[in-house]
């Protein structure tokens, strides 16, 4: 795709995923003309004083549907209603597509409103605990996988379209059926989430009064459970809407638990330890490449001496070198990582950068 003025996109909607992708192809396409309606005026303003946003909408009107991509960015609860005016008024040669986490409820919708021929379902596989306009990045998308899900009559044309304005604003884009969509987003997002929830829950109705669970958590559980900060209202709505999928996986979960508790009873040291074998083998077969669902944290660990200073001194290398951190502290849990201090960066371009400055300084890492 070119870069030229006259392509215009037009978003309903413009929260954490809405502006990240606004800012993305702001910064791809400086002439391009975007186009805004969110009922959070606050979120509009700021996105025009940013730059971002070419004309803002408290109505939606003719001129807003003027456009080549309208993107429906509201919570999928909320989307279903605009379909009505969206089917009067979308120009004819317009492609609708929309950012919602479940396809089969959304791509219903669009059959029964008769927009089938113009639609072509999108997820951006990324995220953030955090929600909002404020909290958006151009960077959010950048590897990430973006899954489109065109119906039966999306032109061949218009997906290819799509495809390539995806990947010059750094996504990954994958062409997947919506019923397979769902199946697989429920394997890999939304099961997680039940089970980090189930599992933070597990240890407050376990812990002590004095609270020493919660205390010492603070090393690898909290890393492995930290998707259950996302927003409740979010995964109430998830559950909810691709339930059936969701089901079906939680069912095989259970019946594998009941199998490892039977293998427990019985003392069966050999298939305990083909359980964590072919775990090992399979996640160490993961690729590094695209992001998944599950945002991937930007943080390294770091072999330091438990002297006075020593963290200032670590910090200080890294601001020398432009480095900017995001978080960084002491572990005092270290059951499942290497490295006294754990440093968090904002995108993995900068944590690769530390680990290569703090390596020239005689630093040993565990990334």
């Amino acid at each position: 795709m070119s870069k030229k003025a006259e392509v215009t996109c037009s978003f309903i909607g413009l929260g954490l995923i809405g502006g990240s992708i606004a800012k993305a192809l702001r910064q791809a396409y400086p002439e391009m003309i975007l186009k805004a309606y969110d009922k959070d005026r606050n979120g509009l303003s700021l996105a025009r004083k940013d730059g971002v946003i070419s004309e803002t909408y408290e109505a939606l009107t003719d001129s807003f549907f003027d456009c080549d991509y309208l993107f429906l960015c509201a919570p999928v609860s909320e989307n279903d209603q605009f379909l009505g005016q969206i089917r009067q008024s979308l120009h004819v040669d317009t492609i609708l597509t929309d950012v919602g986490s479940v396809k089969q409820t959304t791509h219903a919708a669009i059959e029964k409103a008769g927009l089938s021929s113009v639609f072509i379902g999108g997820h951006p596989m990324a995220g953030s605990e955090k929600t909002g306009y404020q909290n958006a990045s151009e960077r959010l998308l950048e590897n990430a996988y973006y899954i489109l899900t065109p119906t039966q009559e999306s032109p061949v044309t218009a997906i290819q379209g799509l495809q390539t304005l995806i990947s010059s604003i750094g996504a990954i884009p994958l062409i997947m059926d919506y019923h397979t969509h769902d199946y697989v987003t429920a394997a890999v997002s939304h099961l997680p989430h039940i089970i980090s929830a189930g599992l933070v829950n597990l240890v407050h109705d376990s812990d002590s009064a004095e609270g020493v669970m919660k205390m010492i958590a603070a090393g690898g559980f909290k890393d492995i459970t930290r998707i259950s900060s996302s927003s409740p209202v979010m995964w109430q709505s998830i559950c909810m809407t691709n339930t059936e999928n969701i089901l079906t996986l939680l069912t095989s979960y259970i019946e594998s638990l009941q199998k490892v508790k039977a293998e427990l009873e019985n003392k069966d040291a050999q298939k305990l330890y083909d359980l964590f074998d072919h775990a090992k083998n399979y996640r160490d077969g993961f690729s590094n490449e695209g992001r998944g669902p599950i945002k991937k944290t930007n943080v390294i660990f770091v072999d330091i001496p438990d002297v006075p200073g020593s963290i200032a001194q670590t910090a200080a290398i890294l601001a020398d070198h432009d480095l900017s951190i995001k978080n960084i502290g002491i572990m005092h849990s270290r059951e499942f990582q290497q490295g006294a201090l754990k440093i968090e960066f904002y995108d993995e371009q900068t944590a690769n950068d530390a680990v290569r400055v703090l390596k020239d300084n005689g630093y040993q890492i565990f990334a």
